[in-house]
């Protein structure tokens, strides 16, 4: 099996089981007061507190702040009738590169 037949035979899995789908329709809200959500979270977080593991901590805030960013306004409003608005992609950019940066300085760079 060639590598892109092996690439679209995961595309269609992934398509196939609406994953895509799930996660934009997810009620962030409502997740973080589900309690079969939000115990094992802060479960999560007390046992990296508890470890100092502050490298773990660091990715998981800054997931949670691209995942926040990600459903502003001002993301949601960088296509209007499906043309891309010029002035947000520069802003847009610039945050998924410092999250880049930052998640790259964090793995490789700063060592415990």
């Amino acid at each position: 099996m060639a590598i892109p037949e092996f690439f679209n035979s995961i595309t269609t899995w992934i398509n196939h089981t609406e994953v895509p789908a799930q996660v934009r329709t997810v009620d962030i809200g409502g997740l973080f007061k589900n309690p079969y959500f939000l115990v094992p979270f802060i479960a999560l977080i007390i046992n990296y507190l508890y470890r100092q593991a502050f490298n773990n901590l660091l990715i998981i805030a800054l997931i949670i702040g691209l995942w926040y960013f990600s459903g502003t306004d001002f993301v949601r409003d960088s296509l209007v009738n499906g043309e891309v608005q010029i002035g947000h992609i520069l802003p847009i950019v610039g945050v998924g590169v410092a999250g880049i940066a930052i998640l790259v300085y964090i793995l490789f760079i700063k060592q415990d």
